[in-house]
C-alpha cells in the first residue's frame, strides 16, 4: 500500500499550502474523470468491482466487448457466471468477481427493480461493492464528494503531506478534514490521476511535477535517487 519513500510529515498540513496544491491541479485537470469505461449506473459499478486489483486499461479491453453483450443486470444474469467468465478471464481474480457479478446483477434486479442503487448502504451491500467501489461510483457520478483512497491516492497523500495515517479508511478521513470544501468534489480524481502519471511510485517524475516546489518529500526523493 505505501509504495516507495513515504516520508512521516507533520499533520495537519498548513492550509494555504494545500489550498494551493489543488488550485494548480485544477488548473491542470479541469474535468478529471474515471478512466474506466462504463454508459450507466450499473455497467459503472461492474467495472468499478473488476477493477479491484487490476489496471484499468485491462478492465476496458474487457468490458468493451462484456458491455456489448450485458450492460443492464438482465442481460448479465442471461449471460451467467460460466457466460461471463470468458469476457473476464483476462482480469485478475476473475472467478471471483464473475460470481459477485452475478450476486449483485440478481439483488438489484429482485430488491431494487433493476436500478442500481445510489446510496451508500445500499450499494456496500452489494456483493463485491466495498467503501472504496462504492465511493468511487458515488464520486463519478456526482452524488457524493467522496475520496477512495487506493494505492495511488495513498501514497501522493502522504508524499504531499495531506495525510499521514497508516490505513485507507484513516488517510480518508484525514483528507477530509485538509481538502477545501470547494475542491473535494474532484480531489479523489485528482489525487489518483497524480499519483498515476506523475507522483509514480518508482521514479517520480519530480521535474515535471506542477506542485513539485509544494512537496515536502521532494527533496528526501531527490536526494535517494528515487525521482527523476
Amino acid at each position: 500500500m505505501t509504495g516507495a519513500a513515504i516520508p512521516t510529515l507533520a499533520w495537519p498540513p498548513d492550509e494555504d499550502r494545500v489550498e494551493e496544491i489543488f488550485e494548480r491541479l485544477s488548473r491542470v485537470m479541469p474535468e478529471p474523470k474515471t478512466e474506466l469505461n462504463f454508459s450507466n449506473p450499473y455497467t459503472l459499478v461492474v467495472a468499478v468491482a473488476l477493477s479491484a486489483q487490476a489496471t484499468d486499461v485491462s478492465v476496458n479491453k474487457a468490458t468493451d466487448r462484456l458491455f456489448a453483450a450485458a450492460d443492464t443486470p438482465a442481460k448479465m444474469l442471461a449471460l451467467g457466471e460460466e457466460g461471463l467468465v470468458p469476457y473476464i478471464a483476462s482480469i485478475g481474480l476473475y472467478r471471483g468477481k464473475a460470481k459477485n457479478v452475478i450476486a449483485l446483477s440478481r439483488i438489484v434486479m429482485e430488491q431494487h427493480g433493476g436500478e442500481v442503487p445510489l446510496t451508500r448502504e445500499a450499494l456496500q451491500a452489494l456483493p463485491g461493492v466495498g467503501r472504496k467501489t462504492a465511493s468511487v461510483v458515488l464520486n463519478e457520478l456526482g452524488i457524493e464528494a467522496a475520496i477512495a483512497v487506493d494505492t495511488h491516492v495513498f501514497r501522493v497523500s502522504h508524499r504531499l503531506g495531506l495525510a499521514n495515517a497508516g490505513t485507507p479508511d484513516k488517510v480518508e478521513a484525514q483528507l477530509f478534514r485538509v481538502v477545501p470544501e470547494a475542491f473535494l468534489p474532484k480531489a479523489h480524481h485528482w489525487l489518483i490521476l497524480h499519483g498515476r502519471y506523475t507522483c509514480t511510485a518508482r521514479k517520480p517524475n519530480c521535474l515535471g511535477c506542477i506542485i513539485s516546489d509544494l512537496c515536502p518529500s521532494r527533496a528526501g526523493l531527490v536526494a535517494m535517487g528515487e525521482a527523476r
